[in-house]
């Protein structure tokens, strides 16, 4: 019967959930034990790729373009008629295997995440699961359809990005200030998107009998290796050690900038006074370069890429009606990865596509491993594969090492990025902190009010250094344009964590490049098979939330600043 399984998902986009009912039945029949183990753990995990893909390709459709209507419907029959059943039979299944008592070798994790899948699985979840998904579909299309007019032209919000950069100060004020406004008229729509996204997400962990939403999410999240408490400890490290850093580097940019206050239209304008960095002038060019400095790192990564651009698994280019952010979205069936971005010609886009080849690189290094499960890594050794293929690329972002920059502005462009790792870790804590807030107080966060005041305060107490007197709305509702919060919510402490990791892998690189990056292919090749601390080991790191690896950090951060401001210097 498997064999009549599709090979890909694109066959299966329309398929109602009568076409998979079947090929579920028949697992659930079909008799487990030692001897038919192999077969029904390989025709289950074929079956969980075409499912997965199918819904990733029919999200995938939504975000490229949010007006189109068409992949609006399928992707919400998908949600409607589909997915539901299919976690239903999922859940199945897994509770077959656990019922077994039979062991896969490799597989010792994945049967503990079914274990914790089971305690929190409720039916009636499912049809709220599925409003959630299509929640976060309409805060997609709300911010894909802001735009201002800026010389005459309607354009996109992200594609001020490059206005933000330039040498004249009140154009950059002007710009943000129209941006700022356009957000701001669209508060109340998600206000009101706010509230339903919080009443469901308490029906949700209320049928899975968990005493609040961020308990239910921990184990939705299947965060065995770290807890709420530790999470209050990276806050606390982070406001100790990285906060003074961050306010050193804003009173470096305030001084070069020769400024009295630095404002928020400050913050992406070179501080040197140089022109802004204008990587590439078109996506190919993005591509050709990138493709040149993957091989750089490691002509292994380098044919990975070139494989997605070949089977067209790249969508860069910013346009309106497209969503906002990037991502890299698995096809599990075909074994390939997607990149999705908003590339508008500035250096961040040069930072975002390196980010997310690390994590196209994941999916390309788990093809051996036999099982999706085990190929379905966590988030947090996601981002250690995306952040820290940021820092192992930074040294062949040189024209002379095939990368965008001559060796000044090379040095410039990893400036700009260290110090934007090092302000990151401040934000994170303000973005997770706030979380933890809102689903420990959910009747108080229901009031979008209360929220504002929240964020202002968490922002107050690690974000000094930037002056928002006057723009005191602006900042109070920065929690409305930030997507994780209410699309994916608590997932961001890992972009913390993983940076923590990504720097560790970077110090080993400055001893060994190709060292580190082979420990680096070894981590992602173990997908899901280790624990967390494994796999930052694996990786010749360690999974941290204290003071000490943060201050590690921070003391590589600002001795390879100072020494690359030297390299700018000598021009």
């Amino acid at each position: 019967m498997f064999s009549s399984l599709p090979e890909s998902a694109i066959e299966t986009l329309t398929w109602g959930w009568n076409r998979f009912a079947p090929f579920y039945k028949e697992l659930s029949s079909r008799p487990l034990n030692a001897s038919t183990m192999p077969e029904w753990l390989a025709d289950w995990s074929r079956l969980s790729e075409i499912v997965q893909e199918t819904a990733n390709r029919l999200y995938i459709a939504t975000t490229v373009d949010t007006n189109d209507r068409d992949a609006e419907k399928m992707y919400n029959f998908f949600l409607d008629e589909v997915y539901p059943q299919a976690e239903t039979a999922e859940q199945l299944l897994k509770q077959k295997l656990l019922d077994s008592g039979l062991k896969p070798p490799g597989f010792e994790l994945q049967l503990r995440n079914m274990q914790a899948e089971a305690d929190i699985y409720r039916e009636e979840n499912l049809a709220l699961l599925a409003q959630e998904l299509k929640l976060s579909t309409e805060y997609d299309k709300i911010i894909g359809a802001q735009t201002i007019t800026w010389n005459g032209e309607e354009i996109t919000l992200p594609q001020l990005q490059r206005v933000y950069q330039e040498p004249d100060r009140d154009k950059r004020e002007k710009a943000w200030r129209l941006a700022a406004q356009r957000q701001l008229d669209d508060r109340e729509a998600i206000d009101e998107l706010w509230i339903r996204f919080l009443d469901l997400r308490q029906v949700i962990h209320q049928n899975a009998d968990m005493p609040d939403y961020r308990a239910y999410r921990w184990a939705n999240l299947l965060r065995f290796d770290y807890t709420p408490e530790n999470c209050q400890q990276f806050h606390e490290s982070i406001e100790k050690v990285v906060v003074p850093a961050a306010e050193r580097l804003y009173e470096r940019r305030r001084k070069n900038l020769g400024l009295e206050r630095l404002r928020p239209w400050d913050l992406n304008v070179d501080p040197y006074g140089k022109p802004p960095l204008r990587p590439f002038k078109n996506v190919d060019e993005l591509v050709k370069t990138t493709r040149r400095i993957f091989n750089q790192v490691d002509p292994q990564l380098g044919g990975y890429f070139e494989t997605m651009q070949r089977e067209g698994l790249l969508d860069l280019d910013n346009r309106k009606g497209k969503a906002p952010g990037g991502y890299c979205e698995t096809l599990p069936a075909v074994n390939l990865p997607f990149i999705f971005m908003n590339a508008v010609g500035v250096h961040d886009d040069v930072q975002t596509m390196i980010h997310e080849g690390g994590h196209a690189f994941h999916v390309f290094e788990t093809v051996d491993l036999p099982y999706l499960q085990q190929r379905d890594v966590g988030a947090e050794i996601a981002e250690v594969a995306s952040m820290a293929m940021e820092l192992l690329a930074a040294p062949y972002l040189s024209q002379e090492m095939g990368g965008f920059y001559t060796p000044q502005d090379a040095a410039r462009a990893r400036i700009e990025h260290i110090n934007a790792a090092l302000c990151f870790w401040p934000y994170m804590a303000v973005v997770d902190a706030f979380q933890h807030w809102v689903y420990r107080n959910h009747n108080i966060a229901l009031d979008p009010a209360e929220c504002d005041w929240k964020w202002s305060e968490l922002w107050d107490r690690f974000m000094p250094g930037v002056d928002w007197s006057g723009l005191e709305e602006e900042m109070a509702t920065g929690w409305q344009r930030k997507l994780h919060i209410h699309q994916v919510p608590f997932y961001y402490v890992e972009y913390g964590l993983a940076q923590l990791g990504a720097f560790q892998i970077w110090a080993n690189a400055i001893e060994n490049q190709d060292q580190a990056v082979a420990d680096y292919r070894r981590m992602l090749s173990l997908g899901a098979t280790s624990t967390l601390p494994e796999l930052f080991n694996a990786a010749g790191a360690r999974f941290a939330f204290d003071e000490s690896a943060l201050q590690s950090a921070v003391d590589l951060a600002e001795s390879t600043i100072a020494e690359l401001e030297n390299v700018i210097e000598k021009r």
